[in-house]
């Protein structure tokens, strides 16, 4: 799945729910049409927990991430939108949200689901925030803990999706990866070098994640259309 479009790119436009704030342009359709072949791509099995990642940082994994997570919400769907990217977070500055409380509190303590949740102001849409960075986040999204949270959430919610860590940076999204229904790897044009996707790709594939497929951003074309290819990652 290779998102192209004619700058000025996603990124550029910082932390922009383009998808809540302007539905009816390009690039909302872009994410309706990558949420599309999400869904066919998981067509043997449901489609109920995924995560977003990227090979290496600033490829705009966070915002593909919130953006899919409004789109699939769009489509009636009840959606819970985790920051699992424990070192790094961005969504509660995407969302405007506190951060005081969040997956981190839930597996490092006795927490609930419901106490940590916060509402996105989106209709169908819930957010999880990072909560506070602890020492140790490869061990806690490998806990019993984490397979716990993934339980809990896939029984209130119809869509979960994880944005995770960056592949080579850490070991998290490979952890991760082993208990989510796929993943979806970020890539920008000019930026990602082909050897890093490459071996972002073969680091999930090591780890035995089913992965879903790629969205290129950033891709720059001389015509004002915007279009996407879909192909086998």
């Amino acid at each position: 799945m290779v998102l192209r479009k004619k700058k000025p790119a996603i990124q550029s436009q910082a932390r922009t729910l383009i998808a809540n704030d302007n539905p009816k342009s390009p690039i909302s359709e872009q994410y309706r049409t990558i949420r599309t072949n999400l869904e066919f791509a998981s067509v043997d099995e449901k489609l109920t927990s995924m995560m977003v990642t990227s090979a290496g940082p600033s490829e705009g994994k966070s915002i593909t991430t919130a953006n899919l997570a409004v789109v699939f919400a769009q489509q009636g769907k009840k959606v819970l939108l985790v920051d699992a990217d424990l070192r790094k977070p961005t969504i509660h500055y995407t969302f405007r949200l506190d951060n005081t409380l969040g997956l981190s509190t839930y597996l490092s303590t006795s927490q609930r689901l419901s106490t940590i949740t916060q509402d996105s102001g989106i209709d169908n849409l819930d957010l999880v925030s990072s909560g506070p960075i602890p020492p140790n986040p490869s061990e806690l999204l490998g806990s019993k803990g984490m397979a716990k949270f993934i339980l809990e959430a896939k029984q209130q919610y119809d869509m979960v999706i994880f944005d995770s860590p960056p592949v080579l940076a850490v070991t998290d999204s490979q952890v991760l990866s082993t208990s989510v229904d796929g993943a979806l790897l970020v890539v920008r044009s000019k930026q990602t070098e082909n050897e890093a996707a490459v071996k972002a790709k073969e680091l999930l594939v090591q780890a035995k994640a089913n992965i879903l497929g790629a969205v290129l951003n950033d891709r720059e074309v001389k015509a004002n259309n915007y279009y996407y290819y879909y192909g086998n990652s």
